[in-house]
């Protein structure tokens, strides 16, 4: 009878196994899957108990299931064994193939190790192959690999106990527990990919909807900033090129957006400013420029770069922030001129005048000249050293500018002739009369003659020539590359173009000018050169007759 039962009972094990498996495989979840497999022992293979203990990240193995005991199942599952007892486990005990059996003859000595386990109460074996209370069958499970799973890492451990037949598993009963092991494996394998795959599309979901909401956010605070913005290509060919302006950019230049894209920010700055613009770090660099209108005109605007990079570290760009300090500009440069420029007449002031002229002059002169040398003895102690003991190099030729070290010296000429020599005149003008306009009709109309005055004179030089007010009634004129007869014929015709009437407070007012004429040289301080013109006036005035020192 057994044995004619035998096949039956193998095809009903076989349509139970069939079922199981297809319901772990179809499990929605891992949680779902690891019970599905718990409860598989149970149903389709004739154990009352069945426990799955899964491997977690650090090793250990947890209890992750629990099939066919409630109180059981409260009481273990949750709990946590070392990875140390479970390898004792399953290097001890009898091979059933990839089974591990430990008899109760052999496992009381596991009673007291960590690995959470349950006990069951019942009569000893009255025969050999009848199950003890005690014995433990463990399959372990393999990630999949070759074949029989061995040769993969552990992924976890199913436990059985008490088989309802009351029997140690025969052979069928070993190789069916051992498939199901293998199919299991499979199916938790399955199941945790699937979960790291749903958990890896919802993270990439929220990270492309962070994405997107970083990007809108970008392109509203790109778009409507109240300051210019604008992208540009870094790097290659089109390295500086213009991707994309902003409206605030676009309104600031009078340029549409589609015309910017046609440009680089080199392209639109001020000649002046290129320098500037190159010098200006990409990484976090700042500078203050001139962007071009597209009327021609020029703004004064900061610029700040900062670099961007894509996620995968591709292309580059310049993010350049541009704003409009056209207004404080403005300011500054108004009070930079006010600093520099007398409030009355407009003219360069006495600050103003002295560093002009000495930006001209240096102290330590590279060439001695023939007819310089007597002075340039009594300025720095002996023949032919310099200030600091250094030999003086004298040519066979002089000649009127001697370029050194990116310096241009500035020289006179010599004696009271024109020897053809050009060099800086200095002309100090002082007004004949003018107290006298003070006394007699108040400071307004004093006021109104120096300003016409100033104008005269700035009238009566070339262009780059320095028309100064040097205070009071004094002024003083730079005047480049002028002989010494160049030099008496502009004096002649500035005195000339003052003597005429004035119109001030209603009435016509004359004053005469007195005009020193002196000459600056490298070596010379400014001071030492203005004292010089001035003297020079102060003689002038006196050889002149009282009456014809001002006009009528």
């Amino acid at each position: 009878m057994e044995i004619e039962s035998e096949p039956y009972v193998r095809l009903t094990t076989l349509r139970q196994l069939h079922q199981v498996m297809a319901d772990m495989n179809t499990a929605r979840s891992l949680a779902d899957t690891l019970q599905t497999v718990a409860d598989g022992v149970v149903n389709g293979l004739g154990y009352e108990l069945a426990c799955v203990n899964l491997v977690r990240p650090d090793g250990d193995l947890v209890v992750a299931a629990f099939s066919g005991n409630s109180a059981a199942e409260a009481l273990i599952t949750g709990r946590v064994g070392s990875r140390d007892s479970w390898e004792r486990r399953l290097n001890m005990g009898e091979r059933w193939g990839d089974l591990v059996f430990i008899p109760h003859t052999e496992g009381w000595v596991l009673d007291d190790d960590d690995v959470p386990q349950w006990y069951t109460d019942g009569p000893a074996p009255r025969f050999e192959d009848e199950w003890h209370p005690s014995d433990r069958l463990f399959a372990p499970m393999y990630t999949p690999g070759a074949p029989g799973g061995t040769c993969g890492e552990l992924l976890g451990v199913l436990s059985v106990d008490r088989p309802r037949n009351g029997r140690r598993p025969g052979a069928w009963g070993r190789e069916a527990l051992q498939m199901y092991a293998f199919q299991a494996a499979i199916a938790i394998s399955n199941a945790r990919l699937r979960a790291n795959m749903q958990r890896a599309l919802v993270r990439l979901e929220r990270e492309q909807q962070a994405l997107r909401a970083s990007e809108e956010s970008f392109r509203q605070a790109f778009e409507y900033a109240p300051s210019g913005m604008a992208i540009a290509e870094m790097g290659g060919d089109q390295h500086g090129r213009i991707l994309r302006t902003n409206d605030a950019l676009c309104r600031l230049l009078g340029r549409p957006a589609s015309a910017m894209r046609r440009y680089s920010f080199s392209d639109l700055v001020h000649p002046e400013d290129i320098g500037t613009l190159l010098r200006t770090s990409a990484e976090g660099g700042r500078a203050e420029l001139r962007l071009g209108r597209r009327d021609g005109t020029y703004v004064w605007v900061s610029l700040r770069n900062s670099v961007v990079a894509d996620a995968a570290d591709g292309p580059r760009f310049l993010l350049t922030h541009v704003e409009d300090i056209e207004e404080r500009k403005r300011r500054e440069l108004q009070l930079a001129h006010r600093a520099s420029h007398d409030s009355l007449t407009g003219l360069p002031n006495s600050a103003e005048l002295r560093s002009r002229l000495s930006a001209r002059l240096c102290r330590r002169p590279q060439t001695a000249y023939p007819g310089e040398v007597a002075s340039l003895d009594a300025a720095y102690g002996s023949p032919g050293f310099d200030a600091i003991g250094h030999d003086f190099d004298f040519p066979a030729a002089v000649k009127a500018y001697d370029t050194y070290d990116h310096h241009v010296h500035t020289v006179a000429p010599e004696g009271d002739r024109d020897d053809g020599t050009k060099g800086l005149a200095v002309l100090f003008c002082d007004l004949d009369g003018f107290k006298s306009i003070n006394d007699r009709f108040g400071h307004n109309a004093g006021d109104a003659v120096l300003i016409e005055v100033a104008r005269r004179l700035s009238n009566g030089v070339r262009d780059g020539d320095t028309v100064a007010r040097l205070g009071g009634d004094e002024f003083v004129i730079l005047a480049d590359g002028l002989g010494r007869a160049d030099a008496q014929d502009l004096a002649v015709r500035l005195r000339n173009e003052i003597i005429q009437p004035i119109r001030a407070e209603g009435r016509a007012v004359r004053v005469g000018a007195s005009f020193g004429i002196g000459w600056a040289h490298c070596g010379m301080t400014a001071d030492e050169v203005l004292k010089s013109a001035d003297e020079r006036m102060y003689v002038e005035k006196r050889s002149r007759p009282k009456q014809h020192r001002r006009a009528g």
